[in-house]
């Protein structure tokens, strides 16, 4: 059975959440060791605020580079369907030829650092010719006036997958606004599949970009 995509509990664990968010997409529920959830946990959170309180930063680029290396690692030795691999700068974007746009396609999911007020971990799970298929565990209300003057739509129905429709322009921009990439140099990303479920090259029937 699979979950629900969940919220964070507090204003910082977007890291944790995008990356338990999804492993429950990924995998059925009754599949996910619990090593799993436990290391990714431990991993996160790692940042310190201003005034030296811990947890209060939420979770750094370096933290996300050792837990998708721990987590592919794990998945060889294990022998556990899931592979991860790590993006920074350049290689962090949507469009032509990018390992984001693949994974998306071949059923894979990109947990990316963009944003939203301030750095912001989310959930990429799938993309049309437009837009991009986003869980954001940030959660918002259906109707809400958040996005009024975008064309980022906010959905509950599909508790599984996605909350946001974003354009795929937006997140391309190198601005700090709402749910762009930023600039080209700091931007990060993880991929990850089910290589039981992974589509190849043959078997992938639609490339939308």
């Amino acid at each position: 059975m699979k979950n629900p995509l969940h919220y964070q509990l507090s204003k910082y664990d977007c890291g944790p959440t995008a990356m338990l968010n999804a492993m429950s997409f990924l995998f059925e529920r009754e599949e996910i060791p619990p090593e799993i959830v436990r290391n990714i946990q431990l991993y996160s959170l790692d940042c310190y605020s201003k005034n030296g309180e811990p947890c209060r930063a939420g979770t750094s680029r370096m933290a996300m580079m050792f837990l998708s290396n721990w987590l592919d690692g794990f998945g060889r030795a294990t022998r556990f369907p899931l592979s991860s691999q790590y993006l920074s700068g350049k290689a962090v974007r949507i469009g032509d030829e990018s390992l984001i746009n693949d994974a998306l396609v071949r059923g894979g999911v990109a947990v990316v650092r963009l944003f939203y007020g301030v750095e912001h971990y989310v959930l990429l799970t799938g993309l049309s010719e437009t837009y991009i298929r986003m869980f954001d565990p940030w959660f918002l209300p259906e109707g809400t006036s958040e996005f009024s003057a975008t064309d980022i739509e906010v959905t509950l129905a599909h508790p599984n997958a996605y909350n946001r429709s974003v354009p795929i322009a937006c997140l391309n921009r190198e601005e700090t606004t709402p749910y762009a990439l930023g600039c080209m140099e700091d931007r990060e990303a993880v991929l990850l599949f089910n290589e039981n479920t992974k589509k190849t090259a043959q078997n992938t029937i639609e490339y939308f970009i």
